[in-house]
């Protein structure tokens, strides 16, 4: 059953750091671009990483979690289906085709794209932690990683030349048109700027020069939705 797109609002929690307003996920970003593109109202809830029980009930430790009525959804690709069923206005996919296509880029983007931030923006990150987020992050990174935060932190130069790089298909691409979904923004688009607004929002390190085709999408999706994006709390990169 279709839900009425005027009267809904919904809740979405949503990573945040030490300040309430400095919220960091790529995940998050994500969906919260789409629900924009939707055009739906969100009421978005900071949320911390030790916070597990606030979300206990959608089975998940971590979000995005989203809640619609009785509905709860996690997962950013689950909750991108479910408002494309649910509110099928303003598609976030095109089609079956393109929805297909659109996985691909998702794991591109979390395989390729954010190993590489995570070297570059750990420490960062863990700067601009709550408090009380600070030695979980720690102990669950170090061991993930094998090694402390600062020996898998990767330098600026070093770890900016391999994200150049790793970005050459996107780039391809936007030298054709002016977003991953053509002439509009899709998906497909906020997955990947999702990953921007992760560094955005932790770290002053430009990723990006302005003659790069890449800069200048970005900036319209910082634009879109009446500067939505570009007026987070976050780094003026």
């Amino acid at each position: 059953m279709l839900r009425d797109e005027i009267t809904m609002v919904l809740k979405l929690y949503d990573l945040a750091g030490a300040d309430d307003e400095r919220r960091f996920s790529p995940y998050c970003w994500r969906i919260k671009m789409a629900l924009r593109h939707k055009g739906l109202d969100v009421e978005e809830i900071p949320w911390r990483f030790v916070e597990k029980e606030r979300i206990a009930n959608s089975s998940q430790e971590s979000v995005p979690v989203l809640f619609d009525g009785n509905q709860m959804i996690a997962d950013s690709w689950e909750i991108a289906r479910y408002l494309e069923v649910t509110y099928p206005n303003h598609s976030l996919f095109g089609g079956a085709i393109a929805l297909g296509e659109t996985l691909f880029i998702k794991f591109w983007c979390e395989q390729t794209l954010h190993p590489i931030l995570m070297h570059l923006l750990v420490v960062d990150i863990f700067e601009h932690l709550h408090p009380k987020d600070q030695a979980y992050f720690r102990k669950s990174r170090e061991q993930s990683f094998g090694m402390t935060l600062e020996e898998f932190a990767t330098s600026s130069q070093e770890a900016i030349a391999t994200f150049t790089k790793a970005l050459a298909p996107l780039r391809a691409t936007l030298e054709r048109q002016p977003y991953i979904g053509g002439t509009q923004p899709c998906f497909a688009d906020y997955i990947v700027f999702g990953a921007f607004q992760w560094a955005r929002a932790v770290s002053p390190i430009q990723l990006l020069v302005p003659d790069d085709p890449i800069y200048t999408w970005r900036d319209d999706l910082l634009n879109a939705f009446d500067g939505y994006a570009r007026n987070a709390l976050g780094y003026p990169v």
